[in-house]
């Protein structure tokens, strides 16, 4: 199951306006990446609507790597981005590379936590489970509608 919800996030993230919405909703209102890709792949694939309990023990599955290796290695290497040492590009690559395997392996445990289901037709699981990571932030609405934008075109095709 790791394996698929990390080629789904893949897709969904590499699709047009996905890792900018993604990146603002990390940045602006501190939302958790993994754990909106993992709502949006558990209603669009697996057909399962979270709940509240759900969704607490994903975050708690995720908060010690989340915590001690992708945050910092994230903040690490976009500090690195604006070093102009000419020896720092490999090191913020390496920092990179560091972060991207950190963030496969909170996808990893992510998808432990959730069996396929049929708790209705997919897209309205992937949008119910948007709701419930975003809440009720009326800054969001943008950022969800292009992230439900490119699941569904992801999902019809």
């Amino acid at each position: 199951m790791g394996e698929a919800f990390w080629r789904f996030a893949l897709v969904l993230y590499s699709r047009p306006g996905v890792a900018e919405a993604l990146l603002r909703l990390q940045d602006r209102d501190r939302c958790d990446i993994n754990l909106i890709l993992f709502a949006l792949w558990a209603g669009a694939v697996l057909r399962r609507r979270l709940d509240p309990d759900a969704l607490a023990v994903a975050e708690a599955a995720i908060e010690p790597i989340r915590d001690a290796v992708a945050a910092p290695a994230r903040a690490l290497r976009r500090r690195l981005k604006s070093a102009a040492d000419p020896d720092t590009p490999p090191l913020r690559r390496r920092v990179a590379a560091l972060e991207l395997a950190a963030e496969r392996k909170i996808e990893e445990r992510l998808a432990c936590l959730v069996d396929a289901g049929n708790d209705g037709e997919p897209l309205a699981a992937a949008e119910a489970n948007l709701g419930l990571c975003l809440g009720t932030s009326p800054g969001a609405m943008p950022e969800a509608a292009a992230l439900l934008a490119a699941l569904t075109e992801m999902v019809v095709r």
